[in-house]
């Protein structure tokens, strides 16, 4: 039988147009880790000098899958530009040490170079690379500093522990005698590429968000919670969670980071992937109100309107970004030692958790201030939720707070 060039060419048209050459899907990049950066003070700042020609690895965990990741370093508080030599990632072998997997270690590069400077007030991503993750997973990101930055850009409250060596360590699968840091710097987000749907649940709040009471290196803060009960879920396990809590934060003015609505834009709307925001945010404005003396009633009443007034402003702001807002209801800290709050700083909270209940002002609520709160006893905490200062919830009471969130608000 004779064959033709054309017979000859279809079943090769049929191999070429298979599976195995298919176009590739379009990948969506979402973040799957982050925290809020800000200008550490006191304690929390390292001694000048200590970042200059060193390395520092930090541990973090993505809250969903990806097949690819960048990794988006700041230099946020910087007043000049900042050098990085640079940077790699790799699977940690585990929390809490700075052992890694080397077969997993990966060089990151910035436009296709090894080191980048990143110019003040900044961030800069990396290239993509192909490190497929679970949920959960640890990993290690080393940064090689080579000068000591102009201002440092950090996250303060990690709950994690860094390591800090002199000299070039990126590729150190040890880093055997690294100093532990219980702070991030300069590291913003942990972003992942995926082929299936993804969405991001974005935590704005105070240090409640950024898990003060919780256990170093022990990712359970209520975020924590909330994450591995939404992958847990096969409904919901398209859904990312990142804290963007700052410890001391408040509405209205600057605390140990900037307000509420000065980081907005860039700690939520900026997130690649938000589709929804959980606010918790306000018992540091109600507590500073009175802390350093009494003020009068109108004082008082000027304090929750503006309150209010804040909460209408990110959910305007966040719903024209198509984002919807849930809020959540603030906690009770009647008996903290450091605001020493009084009857007229229980009817302030009061006042703002009517507002939040109301429907029709967030787009959903939870009701966290229900959850964890002792039923004799309203304006206290329950005793197994408080972690022993009447304002921070214990590890029993972020998995109380994670609880009470319903997830059909993400449906």
């Amino acid at each position: 039988m004779r064959l033709t060039f054309a017979a000859f060419l279809f079943p090769l048209a049929a191999c070429i147009a298979g599976p195995a050459l298919a176009a590739p899907c379009a990948g969506r990049w979402t973040a799957a880790w982050a925290s809020a950066q800000m200008a550490p003070t006191g304690d929390n700042a390292l001694a000048p000098g200590m970042l200059a020609d060193s390395s520092l690895r930090q541990i973090v965990r993505p809250s969903m899958a990806g097949d690819r990741l960048r990794v988006r370093l700041s230099n946020l508080m910087g007043a000049a530009p900042l050098h990085i030599r640079g940077a790699s990632i790799a699977r940690a072998l585990r929390a809490g040490s700075p052992a890694i997997d080397a077969k997993t270690l990966l060089p990151l590069r910035f436009d296709g170079r090894s080191d980048v400077t990143i110019p003040a007030g900044a961030d800069y991503l990396s290239d993509p690379v192909a490190l497929p993750v679970r949920a959960f997973d640890d990993l290690a990101i080393s940064i090689a500093f080579g000068e000591e930055p102009s201002g440092q850009t950090s996250h303060p409250g990690s709950r994690a522990t860094s390591w800090l060596l002199k000299g070039d360590h990126l590729t150190d699968p040890a880093m055997a005698g690294a100093q532990a840091v219980e702070h991030w710097f300069s590291l913003a987000a942990l972003e992942v590429e995926r082929c299936t749907a993804a969405e991001l649940i974005v935590a704005l709040g105070d240090s409640i968000t950024d898990g003060r009471g919780s256990t170093t290196d022990g990712n359970d803060r209520w975020t924590d919670n909330l994450a591995r009960r939404l992958q847990a879920d096969p409904a919901t396990r398209h859904l990312a969670v990142v804290n963007q809590g700052i410890g001391g934060n408040r509405l209205l003015n600057d605390g140990l980071g900037p307000n509420a609505l000065a980081r907005l834009d860039r700690d939520v709307l900026a997130q690649p992937g938000v589709r929804y925001l959980i606010l918790l945010e306000g018992i540091n404005d109600i507590g500073t109100l009175t802390r350093e003396a009494p003020v009068s009633d109108a004082e008082h009443a000027r304090l929750v309107s503006r309150i209010i007034g804040s909460y209408r402003q990110i959910v305007m702001r966040a719903r024209a970004r198509g984002i919807k807002v849930i809020g959540g209801t603030i906690l009770p800290f009647m008996g903290n030692d450091y605001y020493h709050p009084d009857a007229r700083n229980e009817a302030d909270r009061q006042a703002v958790n009517r507002w939040i209940r109301e429907p029709g002002n967030f787009d959903g609520v939870i009701d966290f201030d229900r959850a964890v709160r002792d039923p004799a006893r309203p304006d206290r905490l329950l005793p197994r939720h408080d972690v022993g200062d009447a304002l921070h919830p214990s590890p029993e009471g972020y998995r109380a707070m994670a609880r009470a969130i319903p997830l059909d608000l993400f449906r």
